[in-house]
């Protein structure tokens, strides 16, 4: 890791956790069902929000709220999957997003665009 890297993400505050849906067998009755697996928990990362400001045909503005993650290159997060993020300020703070987008995969970065939680497709 780069002195650059270290530096980025020495400031990130955030933590985020990533959850999937997976086929779980319960060893007594045999039955499969779909369970909320942690896939990676704990990840430091950097929340970021931004106003989107729009007007449409009869001129009336409207404002929209972007949202993007940023985290390390090296994880892999797969399309579909739950995240939560953690925000420990002077309020503990949790959100939870769904991946609404291919992650911009940079040298020290990712930048993921998120879209708010509407469950499990």
């Amino acid at each position: 890791m780069n002195a650059h890297r270290k530096a980025l993400e020495r400031l990130w505050k955030d933590r985020c956790s990533f959850y999937v849906k997976q086929e779980v067998t319960d060893p007594d009755t045999n039955l499969t069902d779909f369970q909320e697996v942690p896939l990676l928990e704990d990840q430091p990362c950097k929340l970021s929000f931004e106003n989107l400001t729009t007007t449409d045909e009869n001129h009336v503005a409207t404002v929209a709220q972007g949202v993007k993650l940023f985290l390390s290159p090296d994880v892999v997060i797969p399309p579909g999957c739950k995240i939560v993020v953690h925000r420990f300020n002077e309020l503990e703070r949790e959100f939870t997003y769904s991946q609404s987008g291919e992650a911009g995969v940079f040298t020290n970065h990712q930048e993921i665009t998120l879209a708010l939680w509407n469950g499990w497709a």
